[in-house]
Parts: structure tokens; C-alpha cells; sequence
């Protein structure tokens, strides 16, 4: 290597400069810096626990199922076959991974001051023990360091979930998934908490792109006639309870908006007969998807798993790029969206439930003072999810808590949770959440609208105790 520069994560990172915020912001940190982690909404691959397989290399591990990274680099023009992302298929452009990972060394400074970059520089430095930061000179430096170190038991994922102090960790599987993964986890006798999440988009989407596939494999997994009302409505709660039994505690939905409706049993049953029959119109497949969250609410009442809606986000805008790579390739893309009408067929049956749980989630900021932080300020059944997806960053993060502070308070909301695929830097995700909070109460304990005992509590809760009781963990 020529020209190394020293990678260093300073102590007081994220924390105010002003030095009486930034001695509070230390104190706080230190009560919750330690706290296991609980993760309790994801996308990693149970199959990783399950087979306990070492990781393939710094490439496989660290960037291909990355979206984060891939799409800055594609958006300054790096092909994705460059960096060896499966395409839809299933091929692969013929890569050497170590190309792959000079490729993405040379682009790094890309991401300064990204969140991606703070998470990957945790991660070089703190798991994997690098001291020079990574460029076009150190590339294959880190390539052969993090590659030879995936070789080893300590770096299996059981190894690396225990080592991350994880207390419990989430995936999300959808309607026609086997489980065999979980299935296998729990058969094994190994200690880690792995549980499922129930995402039922393919079946609850009309226009899906795998709707028909999915409803009639829905039906050969739970023996009911899908394509009769109440026998899909069977088939989902057979899933549910399949999904209850792997552990699960809540349900996920991804509907491109929050639209509820309340439909009579004829209306409803007439709807659903003319999207199996394939004459939905757009405005037909909005209502489906709007009473299909009614009707897991409804479910969710019976048998007590969490709801969480995850709208507002328009998803494969790169219509060729979605054709050649397929899905979570980087092209998605926040929208406007609206809570309040949307959410109020589905409150008016219930929102006053207390034995209901919904976490909403937006990738609309502006949503958050006018629609979210009062609507959980006021229904017992509903909590705000943290800052999702493009403002899961420290700005989105304090954003969020001085838009919603007023009128939700803290404890109308769910504590932190990573919500990726990427299973390395899950503690740097909670790091950076931990140390935002703690630093935004730091501010309010130095104004004195807070004591510091109480930010200390508080710190604490949303760290470990509202995440857990929010999942129901």
C-alpha cells in the first residue's frame, strides 16, 4: 500500500460541539452504549443462522446485497454488472469479486459524509480491526483482510450475532415462504433468536408483478381455495399462525400508499372476485390493497401480531433497470403521502382498540408535525416508527424526533430499528441511533427541559425497552 491515511472513529462522533451539550451527550451514551441489541424489523437471510456457512468474501458480504451502495455507484455511472449483482435471471456478468471490490474502493469518497459511510467505516474498524481508510491503494489490503477473516468460526454468523450482543433479531418472509430456514434455526439447539415477520404484499397486491403465481401457490401451502373470499381470508390466518408458531410477533405491509377501506362482506367479496378474474382496474387494486389492511388489522385484533405500514415509496422507477436486475436494485423512490383520510376507515373500527398495535413508517417528512406525531398522540393503538430508508441518517433522525416530540412525545414511538439487509452493520446502525437521541436530549437537558436523570431514562427506553415492548419481544 502507498499513500495509506489512517481510518479513526473519534469518540464523540455525532455529539454537539458546543461542550456542555457534548459532556451530557457522553454521560447519556454511556448509560445505553453497552445495551444489547434489539432488532426487531429486517430483511437479513435466516438461511445465513440456519446454515451457519462462512460468508464468501469482502464482495458477497459487504456489497452485492447492499442497495445503499450499489446505487451510488450506479448513479455516477458503474454498471451493475461491474460490481457482480445477480441480475433477474439469475446470471451474473462473469466478475472476479476482487475487481468487484477495487471497483466500489476506487469510488469510496462517494459517500463521504453518508450515512453508508459512517456504518462501513464501523464496520472496517471495529469488526474487522482496519486502520487505514479504504481507496483505490488499500483495496485489495481490505480485500484480503475481511475475505481471510470470513474463513474463520469467528466470523460465521451465529459467531458474528453473538459477538454484535444481538438479544433478538427480525426477518420478513413473505405469504408463500417455506420457513424451513426458522424451522432449522430452532431445530439446531443454538441460543440466538431469530424470528420471522409476516409480509403478505405478493398476495394482497393486485398488481404485484407475481399476484397470480403467489395466490395460486398460497393456496397448494394452506389447502384453501384462494380464489373464494373466505377461503383467502382463511389462508391468511393458517399463515399468520404458521408464521406466530416460527416466532413471528408482527406482520409488514408495503402498499405504495396508507389508503384503508371498510367494505361490507358483499362489497368486499365483489371486489376480490373481479381481481382474481383479472378485470381490476388501478382504481379497483388501490381499494383491494386499502381493505386488505383493514382486514389485517382486523386479524391482527385475533391474534395479536403488530402491524406496521411501510408506504410512500415508489418502488423500480428504472424501468430498465428493473427488467435486466429485478427487484431492490437502488431505483426506489420516496412520494408525497397523506395519513389522516387514509388512515380513517381502518382507526374508525380500530383505533381505540387497546389490545391493537400499528407502528407506522414514511418516507414523507412532511408528514410527520402535520399527520403522524398528532395522529399517535392521540390513538392508543397507534406508535411511529423511527426515520426509514433515505432518512435513516442523523439528520433524519433528529428531524424526526423535533418534528414529533410535541404532540407524540417519546413514548408514542418504537425506539430504533435497522430495517436491512446488510447484517454487519446492524451495530453501527444502532450506534448512530443511540448517539442522536443522546444528543438530541443532551440539547434538551442543557435548555433545562429535561433532567438529566430522566434523559438517562429515557435514552434507555428507546434504546432497549420501547423496541421490545412495541414487537411485543
Amino acid at each position: 500500500m502507498s499513500q495509506a491515511h489512517p481510518l479513526t472513529l473519534q469518540e464523540d462522533r455525532l455529539f454537539a460541539s458546543d461542550p456542555t451539550q457534548r459532556a451530557i451527550a457522553r454521560r447519556l451514551y454511556a448509560h445505553v452504549a453497552g445495551l444489547p441489541i434489539v432488532s426487531p424489523h429486517g430483511h437479513t437471510d435466516p438461511s445465513w443462522f440456519a446454515g451457519n456457512a462462512p460468508f464468501a468474501n469482502a464482495t458477497e458480504l459487504l456489497l452485492v446485497p447492499d442497495h445503499y451502495v450499489f446505487r451510488m455507484l450506479y448513479s455516477q455511472g458503474v454498471s451493475l454488472d461491474a460490481l457482480g449483482i445477480p441480475r433477474a435471471d439469475g446470471s451474473r456478468a462473469e466478475v472476479d469479486p476482487r475487481e468487484a471490490w477495487r471497483v466500489f474502493a476506487r469510488q469510496f469518497h462517494l459517500f463521504r459524509g453518508t450515512p453508508s459511510s459512517m456504518w462501513l467505516n464501523h464496520v472496517f474498524h471495529e469488526v474487522f480491526d482496519l486502520r487505514v481508510r479504504l481507496d483505490e491503494h488499500s483495496a485489495d489490503h481490505y480485500y484480503d483482510r475481511i475475505t481471510a477473516a470470513l474463513q474463520t468460526h469467528a466470523f460465521r454468523p451465529r459467531a458474528l450475532f453473538e459477538r454484535f450482543n444481538i438479544e433478538v433479531i427480525a426477518t420478513t418472509e413473505g405469504p408463500t415462504d417455506s420457513l424451513e430456514h426458522h424451522q432449522a434455526i430452532r431445530d439446531s439447539g443454538w441460543g440466538g433468536k431469530v424470528v420471522t415477520a409476516y409480509r403478505p404484499d405478493p398476495v394482497t397486491d393486485p398488481e404485484h408483478p407475481s399476484f397470480a403465481d403467489a395466490l395460486a401457490q398460497f393456496g397448494q401451502i394452506t389447502g384453501e381455495d384462494t380464489h373464494q373470499w373466505d377461503g383467502y381470508l382463511r389462508a391468511h390466518r393458517k399463515r399468520r399462525a404458521e408464521f406466530a408458531a416460527m416466532g413471528a410477533t408482527s406482520t409488514d405491509h408495503g402498499h405504495l400508499t396508507p389508503a384503508t377501506a371498510d367494505l361490507d362482506a358483499g362489497a368486499a367479496r365483489a371486489l376480490f372476485d373481479r381481481v382474481v378474474a383479472g378485470r381490476a382496474s388501478a382504481a379497483d387494486a388501490e381499494l383491494f390493497r386499502a381493505q386488505m389492511l383493514t382486514e389485517m388489522a382486523r386479524m391482527s385484533l385475533d391474534d395479536g401480531l403488530v402491524m406496521q405500514i411501510h408506504p410512500g415509496c415508489y418502488r423500480n422507477h428504472n424501468r430498465a433497470l428493473f427488467e435486466t436486475f429485478g427487484w431492490n436494485k437502488g431505483a426506489d423512490l420516496p412520494l408525497a403521502t397523506e395519513y389522516v383520510h387514509a388512515l380513517k376507515p381502518l382507526l374508525d373500527r380500530f383505533g381505540n382498540e387497546k389490545d391493537f398495535r400499528l407502528i407506522l413508517f414514511t418516507l414523507d417528512e412532511s408528514t410527520y408535525s402535520r399527520d403522524l406525531a398528532p395522529l399517535a398522540g392521540h390513538y392508543p393503538s397507534l406508535f411511529l416508527g423511527p426515520a426509514w430508508w433515505f432518512h435513516d441518517a442523523p439528520e433524519g433522525m433528529w428531524r424526526f424526533r423535533e418534528q414529533t416530540l410535541s404532540a407524540a412525545g417519546f413514548y408514542n414511538t418504537v425506539g430504533f430499528n435497522d430495517d436491512t439487509r446488510a447484517f454487519l452493520s446492524i451495530p453501527a446502525r444502532h450506534d448512530v441511533a443511540r448517539r442522536v437521541d443522546c444528543a438530541f436530549l443532551a440539547k434538551l437537558v442543557a435548555e433545562h427541559r429535561m433532567d438529566e436523570d430522566e434523559a438517562a431514562q429515557v435514552a434507555h427506553d428507546l434504546a432497549y425497552r420501547l423496541p421490545k415492548q412495541a414487537y411485543k419481544l
